[in-house]
């Protein structure tokens, strides 16, 4: 296929009442020129796992006729190389995770009910097995293993087994090292990513005996306890925070959804506040977290501002009515600079999305902006919404029904189209389809030879400006 430039498409007029947003008139899009975004190698084929190794790019993808082919990337062409090949059958599913220079991941068979954890220096002699573990093949590729962390040095990790119960393991990188720590019934939310990284532990969630209570590990048997009970009840955890610094999570108790705190200790996680309708977490600015949750009686998006010393919820802003029947639902968040900057779906009656917008906010309701309104409406993927640590956020826009990669700097006016290549997803829902090591972005694009390339862009960059500010 070959890429149509859309570099001199005029921006949509953003015209909406109340919360601060830019009148965006005759505002032109603008585009990077090119090579500051560049094709990095062909790999004819889209990325799956992508993984920073202190500043080495691992990922994975499909070999030709079947199989898998474990890469790593300098962000040069000669720098990215094949480490292993693995025949026809051999997919990689679930999640990698860095633990120092070595990278963990895994691999199954197609037909056979056992799951494998790898590992990789980065060289192929140094890419080896390490255990394998029981799986249940009749569901389909999926994984048997959640919630690969880094902690101490070492990688601590649940497994589930076929009709069983949830088992704490931990791996010092050699199989005879790889070993369960405990069994631990009862712990919720593994396959939903339910669990954070807080500090140097691991925090998850058991529902025994009707009750609920929050536990940590540092992978050790000793370090494996029960940090303190959250509820005297059964409760549904709806969410955890990502970034885990501060560890926040909500569940829902009731018609309540509760916002607690914890900074991985028992007298550091304690409840913030307690909303009556369902609530999202947007990010962290200063001392404060912000929510996202949809008024009952007007459908409209208000964000909250919720002390995180304990000191009570303010009502920042409520963004403009929606179209008649519309549903709004934030899709993805990120935090860059001294703004929050998050996807907004709307949804019809059938749940379909009609549009996905892109907003940014600073903690005020006349810092709060559209920056656009036509983001990629792919359901897989979710409106990915990335900051990329330089000052500059990359999201999905939609052109001509398919997704490019776009930038923004907070303003109509510093926001445009990174390249005219056709962005891919993850290969998972909840993969993030840019990826930051080193001083670089890597994304998967097909550009105007039809195939999958790997490309990437500088953390940090500064393309045209549009109307003065």
């Amino acid at each position: 296929m070959h890429v149509r430039n859309w570099s001199a498409l005029g921006w949509l007029g953003l015209v909406v009442a109340g919360c601060g947003v830019e009148d965006a008139r005759g505002v032109t899009a603008q585009a990077c020129p090119v090579g500051v975004a560049s094709r990095v190698k062909s790999i004819n084929s889209a990325l799956a796992n992508p993984t920073d190794v202190q500043g080495t790019f691992y990922f994975t993808t499909g070999a030709p006729g079947g199989g898998t082919i474990l890469w790593r990337s300098d962000g040069t062409d000669a720098g990215t190389v094949q480490v292993r090949v693995y025949p026809t059958g051999i997919y990689a599913p679930g999640t990698t995770a860095a633990v120092g220079n070595t990278l963990y991941f895994q691999l199954a068979e197609l037909g056979v009910a056992m799951e494998q954890l790898w590992l990789s220096d980065g060289t192929s002699s140094g890419t080896r097995f390490l255990r394998s573990f029981p799986r249940d093949d009749s569901i389909g590729p999926t994984s048997s293993l959640f919630s690969l962390t880094s902690i101490s040095g070492r990688l601590v990790f649940f497994h589930v087994p076929p009709g069983g119960q949830p088992e704490l393991w931990r791996s010092d990188g050699t199989s005879a090292g790889t070993q369960r720590v405990a069994q631990l019934p009862g712990v919720l939310g593994l396959d939903l990513g339910q669990t954070l990284h807080v500090g140097d532990a691991l925090l998850f969630f058991r529902s025994q005996g009707g009750s609920t209570t929050l536990w940590r590990t540092d992978g050790t048997s000793a370090g494996t306890r029960a940090l303190k009970q959250v509820d005297a009840g059964a409760v549904r955890i709806t969410e955890v925070s990502l970034r885990g610094n501060p560890g926040l999570f909500i569940f829902q108790d009731g018609p309540n959804h509760e916002v607690w705190k914890t900074d991985g200790t028992a007298g550091g996680t304690f409840r913030l506040d307690a909303f009556g309708r369902p609530v999202q977490l947007l990010g962290t600015l200063g001392s404060s977290e912000y929510l996202a949750s949809v008024e009952p009686t007007t459908s409209r998006l208000r964000i909250d501002r919720l002390s995180l010393g304990g000191g009570g919820k303010t009502l920042i802003t409520t963004l403009p009515p929606n179209p008649a029947g519309l549903r709004p639902e934030v899709q993805r968040t990120t935090v860059s600079g001294v703004s929050l900057y998050f996807s907004v779906a709307l949804r019809d009656a059938n749940g379909l999305r009609q549009e996905v917008s892109l907003w940014t906010n600073n903690g005020t309701a006349a810092g709060t902006r559209q920056l656009s309104r036509t983001l990629a409406l792919d359901d897989y993927n979710q409106s990915p919404v990335f900051a990329t640590g330089g000052g500059v956020v990359l999201f999905h826009q939609a052109i001509n029904t398919v997704s490019m990669p776009w930038f923004t700097r907070g303003t109509v006016a510093t926001t445009g189209q990174l390249a005219d290549v056709v962005v891919l997803g993850g290969s998972n829902p909840r993969q993030e389809p840019f990826v930051r090591s080193g001083n670089r972005i890597f994304f998967s694009a097909i550009e105007d030879t039809g195939l999958a390339q790997l490309w990437s862009a500088p953390v940090s960059f500064t393309c045209p400006p549009g109307l003065s500010e």
